[in-house]
């Protein structure tokens, strides 16, 4: 059915739109001839693309400035961030930039020459412990990201790898959207494990994280936890290691026994306890202005011993300190008490500037292509959507290599990261102006789901067959001029 309707798709709008644009698309890229090929999904990811750049080309930067205060006390001094409530001076004003800075640096010095001359009190001190379970498995399209971003490849090598991981018998099957296990195999992954074990054993860092799994006596019972749910397997769970095949692992690429270990490690991981945190928040207030600083340290590092967080670049980094805090922040912070004076030591006004979304690369298309065209950081969101994609776990990276193949997209070798070409620009125009529908994620992801749902026979194929039909048909009749 799903090759039915693409083949019904792609052959009459591409001759359709070849037909009545190819000439002009030919002139405009300089080529003798031009013929313009349109896919269900290809076409859709290609706008996404060439959406994302044109976002990019006339982002313009928006300059603000920040205000930080130095408050020192007998055992040290710390920094807290201004950010506007209610109370303050200059609550709504149109100085402000989104509640966190002013506009105009004049207007940051303005505010900090009055600062000066008030007191400093602790107001609120908020504190609290968190924790934080290991992630849920890998499915084709994690492992495809993760795989861009570890080792810059794309998404079909890493396929490749992990299909032959799976020839081997050291994977589970490739091809699956699912990242939980089900129940069944829950009742006797003891054996995935044991023979990760004994299959392991040279291996110094796996061998030592299931080592220690032993002497903590960590559990193996999976079935009340988050990485069991049968409900959101469809034909396979979630890509695990077998246990088995270790007479083919050392004849492996390097990249392949890369790989491998990645699936290994966050296998693992979900039987590790979950990391705990503890973190401290404290509101100072100056007359009516006010300053949050932050706190956090990790006191238990459970799967984060196995799944070691990656660096952030500097922006980042900035970004989370500002949010959540440091380690260094926690013991000054932990130490104050509410009404507590504090002396400001100095306020300083910080340069800020918006910045453009990030273009996409293999990877993160990937995950986008899985969610409808929302590339969605948050794992646990990322999950709870699910259901609502383009393409399938076994299409997209083909659908990704097409697009390169036939020069609609570049992609960068070294980053993977994906641009537009000229000739993938003026197609994504001429669709958009023809039938821009096309462009949109959540058409496709619709059709999808029609898909799906004829083949759980919650609706007929007949009934799905004759919208396909009339929708193609409304696009020709209004394109074609009638003679």
């Amino acid at each position: 059915m799903r090759a039915k309707e693409d083949y019904l798709i792609g052959i009459n709008f591409s001759r359709l739109l070849s037909i009545i644009y190819g000439r002009k698309l030919a002139k405009e890229i300089e080529q003798e001839k031009a013929s313009i090929s349109v896919g269900r999904v290809m076409t859709c990811v290609l706008g996404m693309v060439v959406e994302r750049e044109r976002e990019i080309r006339n982002f313009q930067k928006v300059p603000y400035y920040k205000i930080a205060g130095k408050f020192g006390k007998e055992k040290g001094n710390f920094q807290a961030d201004w950010r506007v409530t209610e109370k303050s001076s200059v609550y709504q004003s149109p100085k402000l930039y989104n509640d966190v800075g002013f506009r105009k640096k004049s207007d940051a010095e303005e505010l900090t020459e009055i600062l000066q001359t008030k007191n400093a009190f602790v107001t609120e001190v908020k504190k609290s412990k968190t924790k934080e379970l290991a992630p849920l498995l890998f499915n084709l399209a994690e492992i495809q990201n993760e795989c861009t971003k570890r080792f810059k490849i794309k998404p079909d090598e890493t396929l490749e790898c992990i299909q032959n991981l799976y020839e081997k018998k050291l994977v589970t099957y490739p091809r699956t959207d699912a990242r939980v296990l089900s129940s069944a195999v829950a009742k006797v992954i003891s054996k995935n494990l044991n023979g990760i074990a004994k299959g392991m054993a040279n291996d110094e860092e796996i061998s030592g994280y299931v080592k220690k799994m032993v002497e903590e006596k960590y559990s193996t019972n999976l079935q009340k936890t988050k990485y069991v749910n049968d409900s959101k397997i469809t034909d396979h769970y979630a890509i695990i290691p077998t246990g088995q095949g270790y007479e083919n692992l050392e004849k492996l690429p390097d990249l392949q026994k890369n790989i491998y270990r990645l699936i290994v490690k966050r296998f693992l991981a979900i039987f590790y306890p979950a990391a705990e945190y503890n973190k401290v928040s404290v509101t100072v207030e100056m007359d009516t202005e006010t300053f949050v600083a932050n706190g956090k340290v990790c006191t238990k590092q459970g799967f984060l011993e196995i799944l070691k967080p990656e660096k952030k670049k500097a922006k980042e980094k900035d970004d989370k300190e500002e949010e959540e805090g440091t380690e260094e922040n926690l013991d000054i912070l932990n130490d104050l008490k509410k009404g507590q004076a504090l002396l400001l030591e100095g306020v300083e006004i910080k340069e800020a500037e918006t910045s453009p979304p990030s273009r996409y690369n293999s990877g993160s298309m990937i995950l986008a292509m899985e969610n409808a065209g929302k590339l969605i950081e948050e794992e646990e969101l990322r999950e709870q959507i699910k259901g609502a994609g383009i393409g399938t776990s076994a299409t997209r990276a083909e659908i990704m290599k097409k697009l390169e193949k036939i020069q609609y997209i570049e992609i960068n070798p070294k980053t993977q990261i994906i641009s537009p070409t000229i000739k993938g620009e003026k197609i994504y125009d001429i669709v958009a102006g023809s039938m821009p529908d096309m462009l949109n994620p959540k058409l496709t992801a619709s059709w999808e789901k029609g898909l799906e749902m004829v083949a759980k026979k919650e609706i007929p194929a007949e009934e799905f067959m004759t919208k396909l039909e009339n929708y193609i048909k409304s696009k020709i009749n209004k394109l074609v001029i009638p003679m």
